[in-house]
Parts: C-alpha cells; structure tokens; sequence
C-alpha cells in the first residue's frame, strides 16, 4: 500500500524563498564579471562608432585636399588675394561722418580686422567739403604718388546716390587729356615747354578755321608752356593733327591706361577713348574738347602721380593689412609698379607745364593767396584744370589734378578732384583744390 505524502501551503512558500535565496546568491557571484562584460561591450561599440567617423571624415576631405577643408571648417582662406578683396571691402562706409582706417568685419565666422591706408583726418575734412560744396555731385581721390596708396577716397551726390563716384569712369575728361596730349608731344614729336606755337581766335573755342596750320597778321605767338598752361584748344588741336596723328595719340592715351583695365582693391570702370583719323576729330581729341572720351577720379589721380614720380605709375591699393583674430595675416598691401608711360626726362617738362598751370594759367587765380603762406615755401606744386558741359548744357563738369611735392618725399601728394555744377555754380574744383591742399600742408 502506498502512502501519499501531502504538503501544506506553508511548507510550499518555504520552498519558494530557499530557491529565491539560492538565485540572488548565484547573481550576485556573477555580478562582477556580467559589470565587466557590460563596459567592454560598451567601449567596443563607441570605438566602432568613432572609427567609422573617422575614415568617413578622412575620405571626404581626401576629395577637395587638406588646404580646402580647412578653409571649409573655418570660412575663409588661409589667404587673401586682390581677386577676394572687392567682396570683404563691399561693407565698409568710406563715407561715414567719422570716417577711419580701421574697420571689424564678420565673414565665414570670422572676425577680420582691417585697416586701410586712409588718413582719418584728411578724409573727414574732405568729406565736408564736399558736403558744403553746393554741387550737385562730386569726387576726391588722395593718393601717394611714390607708393600708389590711397590717402583719401571720398564721394558726395546730393539725390541720395550712395556709389562711389570715385571709381566711375562715366565722366568726360575735358582738358585733362591735354597731359597726356602734351606727353606725346614732348616725347614723340620732339616740342619743348618754351617752344614757340601760335593760335588764332580765342584760347577755349574751336573751330575749323582755328586749325589752319599757318601764321599771319592774326595770329597770336606763345610758348608751349603757357598754351598748356592757359589750356588753349587749337594749339592742342593742331598738335593732334599735324604733329601726333591716330597712331601716336591712341598708343600715348593706351600707355596712360585709357581702354585698359586698371587694377584695385575695388572695382573700378574703365576710362574710355576712341581716336579718330579725321582732322577735327583730331584735333577734338588731343584738346580734349569732346564729350566721349570718358575718365574715373581714380584714373586721374594716377595720371597726375604718374609726372610727380618721374614718369612711374604705381599700382593704386586701399588695403593695408587683413587679419583674423588670432592675428594671422591674411593680406598684406604691398607697392608695386604698374607702368612707366613716359621717361623722366618727359616728367620733367610736364611738371613744368604744370607749375605754369599755377602760376600764370588757369589755376592762378584759386592757388595765388595760399602760395605765399609759409607751409607752401619749398613746395612744388604742379596742376592741371578741365572744363565741358554736357549735350544738353545741364550740367557742368569742373576738374581739377594736382601735385604735391614738398621737400619731405613722405608729405608728396596727388589729388584728383570732379565737380559737377547744376543750374547753379557751386565751388569750383580749383577752390577746393586750394582748400585741400592747404590743410594738408598745414594741419
């Protein structure tokens, strides 16, 4: 007989809580090595992680090179170039009421610390100047002519037009072209500055019956320096024909940078000429009594240092230094020649011409007080006036390009300045050369 052994529910919990107690006493021998395989398992899967990061990092900069991913990490290059120059310098207000020469721009993330070769003093007094001035627009360009850097850059338009007229080469260059007309003649056709040229009629017309390359009871005897000096249209206007021609005027106006593109931190236009091969066209041309040939501030300015050094043109430039925050460099202005249009012995007979302009010409009158002031003792000062309304006789268009030679190189100064008069006059450009001028040599 078999006996059935029966267990109460008491003795069952009993049972339950000796296997509990059996299991947390295996766990708990095992947890240290289950902790251990947790953190090995751990550090394996972030090693694979930052190992396929890498090689996928590694092979995408292996497509453009090391140098651009760098400069993609940080926005901008490791340097600049003239080429990068136009879109840093886009934000800068030359024409600010306080204008300076040291700016903080933000490009690519970066804070670039710039500073140009503006004169903070000379640009705001320049500045208002032309704000006083009463002219319906007008333009200043400052520069050195031994090194080509830009002192003073400054541009007014009373409408409201917030571009720099400085760089516009939209304006008709009048009788500035006579320098380079006077250059050819000097270099190419053999003239002199106290060669005897006649003319007949008045000084600042002409006409066809001008142009008769003949002397008489009529006409009038003066020397190449003070025809240059008074800016007498047909003496210029029988030079072109009868002494320079097409070939001679259109090579001198190309050695000048007209038709050519001229370097600069910003963009600038490009100065415009079409010489023609009839006479009065000619004589149009080398006058500079015409409308289409076309010439920025900046441009004239470079004409202008061009005789002051000698028959160099330097490259014009505005940045002086780029930097990042860590001090890093990034670009360096540095001068540099762009062309010798005509030799030194040339400049020397248009510096004449052009101290003649200041003494007894055309600039006498604006330039005849100041010059006995004691800054200008010493000073060589050469200028060059020009004069033309447009074809619908609304505007008037006054220049002025002068030189600055002090006996302290480093104080030398170029200067080119466009008025453009409405209805009524308002400073003449000779005025406010002999304004700017003087504050330069004084302050």
């Amino acid at each position: 007989m078999i006996t059935r052994r029966t267990y109460t529910s008491e003795w069952r919990g009993y049972q339950r809580r000796l296997q509990g107690k059996a299991l947390r006493k295996r766990l708990l021998k095992r947890l240290p090595l289950l902790g251990m395989y947790s953190v090995c398992t751990g550090i394996f899967l972030v090693f694979v992680f930052w190992s396929g990061s890498w090689i996928l990092g590694y092979l995408s900069q292996a497509s453009y090179g090391p140098k651009e991913a760098k400069e993609k990490s940080i926005g901008i290059p490791e340097k600049l170039s003239r080429k990068d120059l136009s879109g840093i310098l886009k934000n800068i207000n030359l024409h600010s009421a306080y204008p300076g020469d040291h700016f903080i721009l933000k490009k690519g993330g970066e804070r670039l610390a710039l500073k140009t070769s503006i004169d903070p003093a000379l640009q705001k007094y320049i500045l208002g100047m032309l704000r006083r001035s009463r002219t319906q627009s007008a333009a200043v360009v400052a520069l050195r002519p031994d090194d080509g850097r830009i002192l003073a850059m400054a541009s007014f338009d009373r409408g409201g037009n917030r571009e720099n007229l400085c760089l516009k080469a939209d304006f008709p260059a009048a009788s500035l072209f006579k320098v380079i007309s006077a250059a050819a003649a000097l270099e190419a056709a053999g003239f002199t500055p106290d060669q005897n040229v006649f003319f007949y009629g008045r000084k600042h017309t002409l006409y066809k019956g001008q142009l008769r390359h003949r002397t008489g009871k009529y006409t009038t005897r003066t020397s190449f320096r003070q025809a240059f000096a008074s800016s007498i249209n047909s003496v210029f206007g029988k030079l072109g024909i009868y002494d320079l021609g097409q070939v001679v005027m259109t090579e001198y106006a190309a050695r000048f940078f007209f038709n050519r593109q001229i370097p600069f931190d910003l963009p600038i236009g490009i100065s415009s000429i079409k010489v023609p091969d009839d006479n009065f066209g000619l004589a149009e041309i080398a006058s500079g009594f015409n409308r289409k040939t076309l010439i920025s501030p900046l441009h004239a300015a470079l004409i202008a240092s061009t005789v002051a050094n000698n028959g160099v043109m330097m490259t014009p430039w505005l940045v002086e230094r780029i930097s990042i925050e860590s001090g890093n460099v990034l670009y360096e202005g540095r001068p540099a020649i762009l062309a010798s249009p005509i030799s030194r012995g040339t400049a020397k007979d248009l510096k004449t011409l052009m101290r003649e302009t200041v003494r007894s010409g055309t600039c006498r009158k604006a330039f005849q007080k100041v010059r006995r002031k004691k800054a200008f003792k010493g000073v060589y000062l050469g200028a060059k006036t020009g004069t033309i309304n447009d074809k619908m006789d609304r505007f008037k268009y006054d220049w002025l390009v002068a030189f600055v030679l002090p006996q302290d190189s480093a104080r030398a100064l170029c200067i080119a300045i466009l008025d453009v008069h409405g209805e009524k006059l308002g400073i003449r450009a000779s005025e406010l050369g002999k304004y700017i001028i003087n504050y330069y040599l004084t302050s």
